[in-house]
């Protein structure tokens, strides 16, 4: 029997080359712009992004604890996570490539997929429209990182 699998894909035009944008892609790094990040560390020789980190995150609306494992790592264009809950497990790949002007496309992809019944619902819950506007969200706070040095806030008055 196979259980409820979805695949969600966003392109985007980031304002830096692949070699500004990929250091950012990190658990530690993105608390420097995303708002809101929170994960815990479990395993890094370095301390950053690289084979085999190991890093939890919980995030109500994603259902329980999540733990990130990145399996693919490539500097500067490719780096995949495998995110496993209770319920869910998502394979999650980001590539980059360079374009005219030292900007970069990423393509974000996951592969998301239900272990149990309450996964099978979140799988279901994934609408596509939620997914663009996220990312777009997404690409807007790091193109502001990228361009400014600074977080972007959406709760500033």
């Amino acid at each position: 029997m196979n259980r409820l699998r979805t695949i969600k894909t966003h392109t985007m035009v980031l304002e830096a080359a692949p070699e500004a944008v990929f250091p950012l892609l990190c658990p530690v790094r993105e608390y420097d712009w995303i708002e809101p990040w929170c994960c815990r560390m479990i395993y890094s020789r370095s301390g950053f992004a690289e084979q085999d980190c190991i890093f939890q995150t919980d995030v109500p609306t994603d259902g329980p604890t999540e733990t990130w494992v990145v399996c693919r790592y490539e500097p500067p264009r490719l780096i995949e996570f495998v995110r496993v809950s209770t319920v869910r497990a998502i394979r999650h790949t980001i590539t980059l490539h360079p374009t005219a002007g030292g900007k970069t496309e990423a393509e974000w992809r996951q592969v998301i997929t239900g272990l149990t019944e309450e996964g099978d619902r979140l799988v279901e819950q994934e609408p596509g429209e939620a997914y663009r506007v996220q990312m777009e969200r997404l690409a807007e706070m790091l193109n502001h990182y990228l361009n400014t040095g600074r977080m972007l806030s959406y709760n500033a008055d």
